[in-house]
């Protein structure tokens, strides 16, 4: 299992930044080799995209999001991953973003891929790349403020 640590900040106000996030259907603009993201209801979604060289298809659950503070997930099916996204108010316009993941490494290119770094860079560069796109609009391109709660055990 290997675990992926990455922040950012954001100029731009925490609704604004949590906002975009919630527009899964929007990565592909900033997340490289996403090809397409389809959110399929409150909770589900499927992703297409290229790691390593090689078309994946998988489906993510959302398993948390509080609108402003987080948005957790994990896979179902294919390779694990899962992972949680935090929003944290600097001021009045600006945002960190962390990410924590953890991912399942299913080939021999995709453990190289890891233990070179190749991953934690693709991710660090998906963040600038959102850091960007929010930050050039300076809105965002839609919201989804719903609450999904995890189930107590």
């Amino acid at each position: 299992m290997a675990t992926i640590e990455k922040s950012i900040d954001v100029e731009a106000p925490i609704s604004t930044v949590y906002n975009q996030w919630t527009q899964f259907e929007e990565f592909p603009q900033f997340m490289e080799g996403v090809e397409q993201v389809t959110q399929l209801d409150d909770q589900r979604l499927r992703w297409v995209a290229n790691v390593g060289g090689k078309r994946k298809e998988w489906y993510a659950r959302i398993t948390e999001q509080l609108p402003d503070e987080r948005v957790a997930w994990t896979s179902e099916g294919g390779t694990f991953t899962s992972g949680v996204v935090t929003f944290h108010r600097l001021d009045e316009n600006r945002t960190r973003v962390m990410l924590q993941m953890e991912y399942d490494p299913e080939s021999i290119v995709e453990e190289v891929g890891d233990k070179l770094g190749f991953v934690g860079r693709r991710v660090e560069g998906d963040l600038k790349r959102f850091k960007e796109f929010i930050e050039s609009r300076g809105v965002e391109t839609g919201a989804w403020r719903g609450k999904i709660e995890r189930p107590v055990p």
